[in-house]
């Protein structure tokens, strides 16, 4: 049975290989153009920094050096039901120096297409383990981000050799650009 989890409460994830699934549904009737967001994961080392700029996996770089985070690729739509992107995990292979893993979602060219948060809804995160699919736990965002465009959903970290999730849902408005000039 899943976890269900509040903003800001904290999780053990026990499976060495998870999937991580994010989904969300748009309002195309507010801006009347099609909304493309996209998860982006970032490997941080203990000083929150990026571990190399190859641990910035996103739609242009799909897995991570040592093969231990696999994106499924871009979805340009959101269309239908269930996970709209889907990020593979395995802990057993993950580099040393990965300490957590911060997983965002930004609307791509949110500003020229006028889109921010507060027209997505049904958003969530969830995880489940990739050899049962068993979902381990959910996260769905409950707050109307009216003038963001960009939200980090949550974090995987290491704390005493175990692998945790914490619920972030924290909003900005800068796009992606500051979540990379964050972790650069």
């Amino acid at each position: 049975m899943a976890i269900n989890l509040q903003k800001g409460q904290r999780e053990n994830i026990n499976a060495p290989k998870f999937t991580i699934g994010l989904g969300w549904d748009t309002n195309n009737t507010s801006t009347g153009g099609s909304f493309d967001l996209d998860a982006s994961l970032f490997l941080l080392n203990d000083s929150k920094k990026l571990v190399s700029d190859n641990h910035f996996v996103f739609y242009n770089n799909l897995e991570s050096p040592d093969k231990a985070v696999i994106h499924s690729g871009d979805n340009l739509t959101g269309d239908g039901d269930g996970d709209d992107e889907q990020i593979k995990i395995d802990l057993t292979k993950i580099d040393d120096a990965v300490k957590e893993i911060t997983v965002v979602v930004t609307i791509h060219e949110a500003d020229e297409r006028r889109q921010n948060f507060g027209q997505v809804r049904n958003s969530f995160i969830r995880i489940f383990n990739t050899d049962t699919n068993e979902e381990i736990l959910k996260y769905e965002l409950d707050e109307d981000f009216s003038i963001e465009t960009a939200v980090e959903f949550g974090r995987i970290y290491n704390r005493n050799g175990e692998w945790k999730f914490e619920a972030v849902g924290s909003g900005q408005r800068d796009g992606l650009n500051k979540f990379v000039s964050m972790y650069q």
